[in-house]
């Protein structure tokens, strides 16, 4: 969206030995937490470093003695891995893991997380990251509709190779925070860096379309498909019909339905309606519960029949639109 583009990253800092200020810190960047002390009270001493991206918050923190916390289900993707010490992970009912320099965690977005051993001398980089915008880079990628999210496995090597370039790429959004007036205070630059880190998740990790980024590109599609795919891209709400996109592609109807079975994988009005559910499943999530309606934004988006449209929006994203309006 135009106002997610405009926007430039926001820096801020944290340093409390106030357990309670610990806690609302985190929670206000990232999500609810329990956080307990387990080391010597005396030397807690929480410090907090957070760059919001947008779509990534990068983060790094310290604690300065031992801690337990636990969070439930947080929705998002999470990576965190310490540049000293160690912490102990387990999700859900799971085993018990840890996570060291060389090898960073990735938190489920649907799994309880616990963790119950955080060493005294450990700093962690932590990276939260939208499983929505995920989503529309992996399909940004593939060059295709994605029905679900990846599913990635717990671990990434940061070791080495591409795991090892992507966290150092996190890093580096840390340190800019004391640069004035560096280049993460220009919205160009802040966009770009958050696309090459989503991009760079799916290409550094191991997940459930990690074969298919990694098979050869598929052939380049005709110019007809191209036509209409940037049409809908551009105006999805227009009342299209199939006569009408195979006028948009200067080819018949029967030629258009062809190419775009062979090459994008459905229908022409079928990839119509489901740049429609995107652009509102992205509306409804950015829109402030009570300011609009389920009715008004999927007529805004061309949806004129609710009951087919509410079908079709709980098989797309596995929840009803009202449900995503709410959780907002």
């Amino acid at each position: 969206m135009a106002g997610e583009e405009e926007r430039v990253a926001e820096f801020h800092s944290y340093a409390t030995t106030s357990l309670e200020e610990a806690h609302d810190a985190i929670a206000a960047h990232y999500y609810d937490l329990r956080l307990e002390v387990t080391g010597r009270p005396a030397e807690f001493a929480t410090t907090l470093g957070v760059v919001d991206l947008g779509a990534l918050v990068v983060g790094d923190v310290r604690f300065g003695t031992e801690m337990r916390m636990s969070f439930g289900e947080p929705g998002v993707y999470h990576v965190a891995v310490p540049f000293g010490g160690r912490f102990s992970v387990q999700e859900g009912h799971g085993g018990v893991e840890f996570a060291t320099e060389r090898r960073a965690v990735v938190f489920d977005p649907a799994q309880d997380i616990h963790i119950d051993t955080w060493s005294a001398d450990c700093q962690a980089l932590t990276v939260k990251i939208d499983k929505a915008a995920v989503l529309r880079q992996l399909e940004v990628l593939l060059g295709r509709s994605v029905r679900r999210p990846p599913r990635f496995e717990p671990y990434m090597d940061v070791s080495r190779g591409p795991g090892l370039s992507w966290m150092r790429l996190a890093l580096w959004n840390l340190r800019e925070r004391d640069v004035p007036l560096g280049l993460l205070s220009h919205p160009m630059i802040r966009g770009r860096l958050e696309q090459t880190l989503l991009e760079g998740m799916l290409l550094a990790t191991d997940h459930t379309f990690r074969a298919a980024l990694d098979a050869p590109p598929p052939p380049m599609r005709p110019a007809s498909v191209k036509r209409v795919m940037d049409a809908v891209q551009e105006l999805p709400a227009e009342p299209y019909d199939a006569n009408r996109l195979a006028a948009i592609a200067q080819v018949s109807l029967r030629t258009l339905q062809e190419a775009f079975r062979k090459y994008v994988g459905m229908s022409p009005m079928t990839y119509v309606q489901e740049v429609r559910l995107q652009r509102v499943h992205r509306q409804l999530r950015a829109e402030t519960p009570g300011t609009t309606t389920v009715t008004d934004v999927a007529h805004a988006w061309g949806f004129v029949h609710l009951g087919r449209f509410a079908r079709r929006y709980r098989q797309r994203f596995g929840e009803s639109p009202s449900q995503t309006l709410r959780a907002v």
